[in-house]
Formats: C-alpha cells, structure tokens, sequence
C-alpha cells in the first residue's frame, strides 16, 4: 500500500494551492480518505474526508468553505483544493486511507495506512 502525497509549498496568504494524493497497493473505491495536517509542536488535525464514492465529503470548522476535497477513482488520486489560504494553515498535510463500509471518517486513529506528508507554507 501506498500514499503519495505532493502539491505542498511556499504561497502567500490569500493564495491557493491543490494537494494531490496518488494511491496504489488497495482497492481505491473501497476506501475512506482523509486529509490531516500537522504543525511543528502541534498534533495532527482531521482538515478533510471525502466518501468512497465522493458524494460525501465533511470538513473542519477551520477550512469550510476555503477548502474543497475531490477523488478521481479513474486514476486512484484524491485532490485537496486550498483556496484563501491563511498563515495558520502551514503544516505538513498527510492523506490517509481506511477500507471501510462507513461514509466517512474523522477519527485519524481509524486510518490504517498514510502517505509521507507534503508541506504547505503560507507566509503573511
């Protein structure tokens, strides 16, 4: 299994970015994803999830509305679209997979596997 995170990068506040996460080793379809992040000395934060088939998505309260999660199944690659972005949204972003019948998850202790991180910088 693996989870390729990329997209990360240096952008200024009020900027964008699209973080993808490429997936291979599993059935994509079958699975849950997530979008986490961590800042330095800060535990990693659920930011977004999106359902197996991608009706469903839930986001945190922090990034509603500035952030818009996305999968293609055709190419195993779900995509986190970063707009207005703010000097607090700098982390390192990991994605996240769990197979699983639910529609979606939040709990980062319910995913079993995770990608390397990519990381965003915003700067004021």
């Amino acid at each position: 299994v693996q989870l390729q995170a990329s997209g990360g990068g240096l952008v200024q506040a009020g900027g964008s970015l699209r973080l993808s996460c490429a997936a291979s080793g599993f059935t994509f379809d079958d699975a849950v994803i997530g979008w986490f992040r961590q800042a330095p000395g800060e535990e990693r934060e659920f930011v977004a999830t999106i359902s197996r088939s991608g009706s469903s998505t839930y986001y945190a309260d922090s990034v509603k509305g500035r952030f818009t999660i996305s999968r293609d199944n055709a190419k195993n690659t779900v995509y986190l679209q970063m707009d207005s972005l703010k000097p607090e949204d700098t982390a390192v972003y990991y994605c996240a997979a769990e197979a699983t019948l639910r529609v979606v998850v939040l709990d980062r202790h319910e995913y079993d596997y995770w990608g390397q991180g990519t990381l965003v910088t915003v700067s004021s």
